[in-house]
């Protein structure tokens, strides 16, 4: 099953970029750019990837982004990336970045633009691997901020597929980016969000009514909430799902109290993704392979989760149409 699950075409919608930073990368970029990191080998950095909670996930996750500092290094980030992802059957990926997190560091946009663009040519060139950019907000930071950024990324808006929403939920409802998302919609983006990892159900239903997204990055929770369910199984909104993130960060305990059985069965809309895999277990393949194992699904439950993410990615119809005849003949 497992190779079966490795040459099935799969797009990952739910990744970023910044969370795909392995540890022999972290190491290399830290030295040439003589950044200095609390650890000498590589297995140092391996153990400090055990996390309590959401939180200290993003410490560890925004003292790695220190280590990149110019395009070369965002490349460098993105292309080995990439070539993880081809060899585990991924043909298409939905890159998202945070653009805030590099800005205050003092790196501007533009080498942030160049390398990873550079990178998404090079794979499809490479890989024949289609992907699309998509421009976060940093919930954690104001709406100020967040407003700033779109701002200034005006010259690149043509490269971003939408924009999104992430980083720690709790205290930072969707409804905090009201005026952002106002604007960003008002200038033709299409709008994601993350909503119910560790958040309410709440946030999902605001997500979708005040920042009028069509898409929902996690959205585990809104099983607590039989009439939400009862709207996004009607809506068909894609809820970009990452099992194993969901288990490395606490939101449930093992892989066997997920509620993504309870979701396919409610008839959600829902796919696998990663989230931020050299922190959370690993690449599509083990995602893939986790619930296999853990959920004895078949191929036909796998064809249509991928069938699923195909669906709801950002992607030009004649490419759409090869993935999902390719994944019905695999």
């Amino acid at each position: 099953m497992k190779e079966w699950l490795r040459a099935l075409p799969k797009a990952e919608l739910h990744l970023h970029i910044e969370g795909t930073l392995e540890p022999e990368l972290l190491l290399e970029l830290a030295e040439r750019n003589n950044v200095a990191m609390p650890y000498e080998h590589v297995d140092d950095v391996r153990a400090a990837y055990e996390f309590e909670n959401l939180q200290s996930f993003l410490d560890l996750y925004y003292q790695g982004m220190a280590v990149l500092r110019d395009a070369e290094d965002f490349y460098a980030l993105a292309r080995d990336y990439f070539r993880r992802a081809h060899a585990d059957g991924v043909v298409h990926v939905e890159l998202s970045f945070d653009p805030q997190a590099h800005l205050v560091r003092g790196v501007a946009l533009e080498p942030q633009f160049d390398g990873l663009r550079r990178a998404m040519h090079d794979a499809e060139r490479e890989w024949g691997m289609s992907s699309a950019l998509i421009m976060s907000f940093l919930r954690d930071e104001s709406a100020a901020s967040a407003l700033d950024v779109l701002q200034q990324a005006e010259p690149w808006y043509e490269h971003i597929v939408a924009v999104g929403l992430d980083s720690a939920e709790q205290g930072n409802p969707p409804e905090k980016f009201s005026e952002v998302f106002a604007v960003a919609k008002a200038r033709g983006l299409p709008r994601t969000a993350h909503a119910g990892e560790e958040g309410p159900p709440a946030n999902i239903r605001n997500a979708l009514d005040i920042l009028d997204v069509c898409r929902i990055d996690h959205g585990v929770s809104c099983m607590q909430d039989a009439e939400l369910v009862d709207r996004l199984r009607a809506e068909q909104i894609p809820l970009t799902v990452c099992p194993l993130s969901n288990v490395a960060l606490r939101v449930v305990d093992t892989l066997a109290d997920h509620p993504l059985p309870q979701m396919v069965d409610a008839g959600l809309n829902v796919s696998l993704n990663t989230d931020d895999p050299a922190y959370f277990g690993g690449g599509m393949v083990n995602n893939f392979s986790a619930c296999a194992e853990t959920f004895g699904w078949d191929r036909a439950m796998f064809r249509k989760l991928a069938s699923n993410a195909v669906e709801a990615a950002f992607m030009a119809e004649p490419r759409r149409a090869q993935l999902l005849a390719a994944i019905a003949d695999s």
